[in-house]
């Protein structure tokens, strides 16, 4: 399952700026990685990991702004098309699960 992370986030006072960076920042921290600069992924193993990770997202939000939280399964994510420039290229596949003995 992946989630992705939208917002619109005010950014006109130095506090709202804050805001908006610690927003990010507390993505990053918890395993999101930017696939543009307001659209956040996510890969989770089972939708009670993706549960967990939303119920995160909404404690980092301040009271001003706009976010959203979108879920999808690997098929669903696999079908994704992107355009970077002239030439299109598939997304990676998902993470292999690290184990260990």
């Amino acid at each position: 399952m992946w989630l992705f992370v939208f917002f619109d986030l005010p950014v006109k006072t130095r506090n709202e700026r804050r805001a908006a960076a610690n927003f990010r920042k507390n993505l990053l921290q918890n395993g999101f990685t930017m696939m543009q600069f307001s659209v956040y992924t996510r890969h989770c193993v089972s939708k009670e990991i993706a549960d967990v990770h939303i119920k995160r997202v909404k404690s980092f939000i301040t009271g001003k702004g706009k976010v959203s939280i979108l879920s999808a399964t690997d098929k669903q994510y696999s079908n994704i098309v992107n355009f970077w420039g002239i030439d299109s290229t598939l997304m990676p596949r998902v993470p292999r699960q690290l184990e260990l003995f």
